[in-house]
């Protein structure tokens, strides 16, 4: 019952802890992809006059939108920082000397998860399709706003459709222009118009529909070509009108309302109505969509069997048709080479005009009917890849917490930095295989459900890793492990390193270590006669050969510790001299039924033989230099009892 207490009360403190660094996390998170969609599109927010009000409603359904790409980053990072916090301060210790595993540990927070999961779930199935089609079209509403007038000095302003305009200097107090040129083309460029001034005033209309320009003291010119089509432009005059004015006012076209689109819109799109359906929709669609392909292909068909490769049926009598066909076939079937020979030249032309014709014509009408077929086929993609979102989305939750759970604590760093960092280059490659699959999927290269499910297939297996490293306490991110795993490698010999202690317990007993020395050396003697020659046969089926080197080993590394504790210089450096013998590396243990396969299969067994050849001359090689040493230590052990005698 105590130790039941214990546990909810750590279930309670986990919670605690995880819950507001997982707000914290996706509250940045969020923020960080909101500016990313800020830097996209502020381009076409700028210089709009567009109101608070729907600058702030496009913020809002941006983040809104941008949900699903936030929270399983934030998952990333929150139990990244949480694991590696609980690791630096040894709580994760104390939590395993209480006898709970890390597995139970994380029993709350993988119901959290999973709920927070299926929570995304039903956002992305109920929520995202009245989501997106208010983003995206209040996104393109904007795109189409008019941009805000703001004439500069000195350069020619073009963003009045069908009018250039250019002003020298103007008076941002009053809002007055001087030395204004004006060039209409909005009627075409022959009948262009070009009005110059000393000066003007803008304003926008009551209704914002109309730009209206108050000028003064100017001139303008017009080419004149109403009525005169057939004049040869290209000759030297072209009549045009001129007219000097004191006071002029023209009207220009010029929408500065901003003009809301229909959600609507979006939805009876067909290129784009995916946005704004849930799965039950999604699959309806895409059922709807795969039968009208079917049924253009089956018309296709007969299309072309009808009036392309058997369009000549269509001239024989209805009746006389298949009759005629049974009769050619039946026949001596005529050389057409030499019957097209025999025409002349000119009937020759006429068969092959006729034949190109026919063959371009057939090509453009079923080029068309390809293109609509691919039109349709990339829709039902977009579909199948919005269908797979639903559930891509929120798995990707559950594998980014089995990722930075265990990587926390394997870490065992908390705050800011490392979890940051680690989050980050993850979540770009998790981003790059996400992006892959989905274009592959869209562009028909792969299945839909490969390319949706391709990033969540590769990170699966990694954080199925980590967790398995995590509970059976791993020291993957240690650079010892790397080390050692390189000098084996690489055959890097390990170093012994004795020194001679300040302290010694208890004395070496060279009487003894020298009869340990010589049953050592029996064994390696016997070892080597045996196994010197290391054959095929014996290398899968005598597990001998493992276990008299064990044994070995280990008496040796007890006659190096009792060595260790003397203070006689020569007797320490004689025992940094011993190698350090390695384990035997094989892929499986003798005798095993695996063994026996790798045995009779070829080449499998004559391969794995062959790369176990260097690692059996460094084993021998070691085992003779024991022998050598082991003779080298029996004079320094006499002659260390005789001084002890004397």
């Amino acid at each position: 019952m105590r130790k039941n207490i214990h546990i909810k009360r750590l279930y309670g403190y986990l919670l605690k802890t995880y819950i507001p660094l997982f707000l914290m996390t996706f509250a940045i998170c969020l923020f960080l992809v909101l500016m990313q969609f800020l830097w996209k599109y502020v381009e076409d927010m700028i210089g709009k006059g567009l109101g608070l009000g729907v600058i702030g409603e496009m913020f809002w359904y941006a983040a809104l939108q941008l949900v699903p790409m936030a929270l399983p980053l934030a998952i990333l990072l929150a139990s990244l920082m949480m694991f590696g916090n609980l690791g630096e301060n040894l709580e994760l210790l104390a939590i395993k000397s209480a006898g709970i595993s890390l597995t139970k540990a994380m029993i709350p927070l993988i119901v959290l998860i999973g709920a927070i999961s299926i929570g995304m779930f039903f956002f992305m199935n109920n929520a995202m399709p009245k989501i997106q089609p208010k983003f995206y079209s209040l996104l393109i509403s904007i795109r189409q706003k008019s941009p805000e007038l703001d004439v500069p000095e000195g350069v020619f302003y073009k963003e009045i459709q069908g009018y250039n305009l250019y002003v020298d200097k103007k008076n941002r107090e009053t809002g007055m222009l001087y030395d204004v040129s004006i060039y209409d083309v909005s009627s075409g460029f022959q009948n262009m118009a070009v009005i110059i001034c000393d000066s003007a005033e803008m304003r926008t209309s009551e209704d914002k529909l109309s730009l209206i320009f108050t000028m003064h003291n100017g001139q303008q010119f017009q080419n004149f070509t109403e009525g005169t089509e057939n004049i040869n432009l290209s000759s030297e005059f072209i009549p045009y009108a001129r007219e000097s004015f004191i006071t002029k006012t023209m009207t220009i076209p010029y929408d500065d309302n901003f003009n809301r689109m229909e959600e609507s819109v979006l939805e009876e799109n067909e290129s784009s109505s995916y946005v704004a359906k849930n799965i039950t929709q999604l699959r309806t669609s895409i059922d709807s969509l795969e039968q009208f392909i079917d049924s253009v292909n089956i018309s296709d068909r007969k299309i072309m069997k009808q009036y392309t490769y058997l369009s000549f049926r269509n001239s024989y009598p209805q009746d006389k048709r298949d009759s005629i066909i049974q009769k050619a076939s039946t026949s001596v079937k005529p050389d057409m080479d030499s019957i097209f020979s025999s025409k002349d030249i000119q009937t020759q032309n006429s068969i092959l005009q006729n034949a190109y014709s026919k063959a371009e014509n057939n090509g453009v009408d079923y080029l068309f009917r390809s293109m609509s077929k691919t039109t349709t086929q990339r829709n039902i993609n977009r579909q199948w890849i919005e269908w797979h979102r639903k559930f891509t989305i929120p798995f990707a939750c559950l594998v980014f917490f089995f990722i930075g759970a265990p990587l926390g604590s394997i870490v065992r760093k908390g705050g800011l930095g490392t979890p940051i960092v680690i989050s980050v280059i993850l979540f770009i490659i998790y981003y790059i295989l996400d992006n892959v699959g989905y274009k592959m999927a869209r562009d028909g290269v792969w299945d839909h459900w490969i390319g949706m499910w391709f990033s969540s297939a590769v990170l699966l297996p990694l954080g199925i890793f980590l967790t398995y490293k995590a509970m059976t306490d791993s020291v993957i991110m240690s650079t010892d492990t790397y080390v050692s795993f390189f000098k084996k490698l690489f055959f890097i010999r390990e170093r012994r390193n004795y020194t001679i202690k300040e302290v010694v317990i208890e004395k070496p007993n060279y009487v003894e270590i020298k009869k340990s020395t010589d049953e050592l050396t029996q064994k390696v003697s016997g070892h080597l006669q045996k196994y010197g020659k290391f054959k095929y046969k014996t290398y899968w089926t005598d597990s001998g050969y493992d276990e008299s080197l064990i044994s070995i080993k280990n008496d040796m590394e007890d006659i190096l510790n009792q060595l260790s504790n003397s203070r006689r210089p020569v007797v320490i450096e004689k025992a940094k001299e011993y190698p350090v013998l390695i384990k035997y590396v094989r892929p499986f243990s003798a005798g095993t039924t695996l063994t026996k396969i790798f045995m009779y299969v070829f080449p499998l067994g004559i391969v794995m033989k062959l790369i176990s050849l260097p690692f059996e001359k460094r084993i021998n090689r070691d085992l003779d230099a024991i022998l050598k040493l082991n003779e080298e230590l029996i004079v320094i052990l006499n002659d260390q009892q005789s001084r002890i005698a004397g």
